[in-house]
């Protein structure tokens, strides 16, 4: 299995001025995202707004991803159906992604044992390394710790996005699976908390535009320099929270603009942020000293 890395960005997914993809902006962004800390790339999950992306245009950016930057492509392949995920994985295998991530199936609300069997079904139609997604703040039903730790023993579910924040839950699932199951903090402001209780690193949107002090904040921590890890992460913590001052990507999308590098608008139901929130993001992108200008 290719090495996933710890710092994985989820990345947005660029626009033109009439909404189409930009897939030549894209694969910049690929590649300066590689450049400044990122291990790989989740390509097509929420950050790249996958609902409002159709299955010809995941398939196209999961090719012209993997052709820009050779490997660490993480495909986002799960839906509510898991016969169109099996379809949209193998897709992906063809295209060469590194891996697949699999958000819990959302608004068909299954039990438990619907989630083991959609996964376990998925896992079975790919060779493909697969992560599961945990985020019931947006998919309402949670991966419950007693199920990951089932699906651990699934040979090609090699991991977890754990967004739930519920650390009481993440740090049963590092307990009570393999050593070699990586858990992601799938939140920026939980990265280091998870890290603590023996998580392997984050899917993050920060690392847009501070990949390199997220880089430096894990090196630290696994030199065992806790206080300086945390020193950063204490510091970043108003840059996560205006990256989620409303839905993502909105935000991280604004702040790519602002800063000159041109991500086109969020496809509908989603629209651009309201002024107030696009003063609070722009107040912690110019407090934070980023800057990600375009070519």
């Amino acid at each position: 299995m290719e090495e996933l890395g710890r710092l994985i960005t989820a990345m947005v997914t660029p626009f033109d001025a009439r909404g189409e993809v930009d897939y030549r902006q894209a694969r910049i962004l690929a590649q300066r995202l590689l450049a400044s800390g990122s291990d790989g790339l989740v390509v097509s999950g929420t950050t790249g707004e996958s609902p409002t992306l159709s299955r010809e245009e995941k398939i196209r950016l999961f090719a012209e991803l993997k052709d820009a930057v050779g490997q660490g492509i993480i495909a986002g392949t799960g839906s509510y159906s898991t016969r169109e995920s099996i379809e949209l994985t193998r897709e992906a295998e063809k295209a060469g992604a590194s891996a697949i991530l699999l958000v819990v199936p959302y608004y068909n609300k299954p039990t438990q044992e619907g989630l083991f069997q959609h996964y376990k079904a998925i896992a079975e139609n790919t060779s493909l390394p697969c992560l599961l997604y945990n985020v019931p703040g947006r998919t309402v039903t949670n991966l419950m710790a007693e199920t990951v730790i089932r699906l651990s023993q699934v040979e090609n579910i090699v991991g977890v996005k754990e967004a739930s924040g519920n650390l009481e839950q993440i740090a049963r699932i590092i307990q009570e699976t393999p050593d070699d199951f990586l858990v992601y903090s799938g939140n920026d402001a939980d990265t280091l908390p998870i890290m603590l209780l023996g998580g392997y690193g984050v899917i993050s949107v920060a690392s847009h535009l501070v990949g390199e002090r997220i880089r430096e904040m894990m090196d630290r921590f696994d030199a065992g320099d806790i206080g300086e890890a945390a020193e950063i992460h204490r510091r970043l913590l108003s840059l996560f929270s205006a990256l989620f001052v409303v839905a993502n990507p909105v935000p991280i999308k604004h702040a790519l603009n602002y800063l000159g590098f041109s991500v086109g608008s969020p496809r509908l139901p989603l629209v651009e942020a309201d002024e107030t929130s696009k003063r609070a993001v722009e107040s912690a992108v110019k407090a934070h000293s980023v800057s990600f200008q375009s070519a």
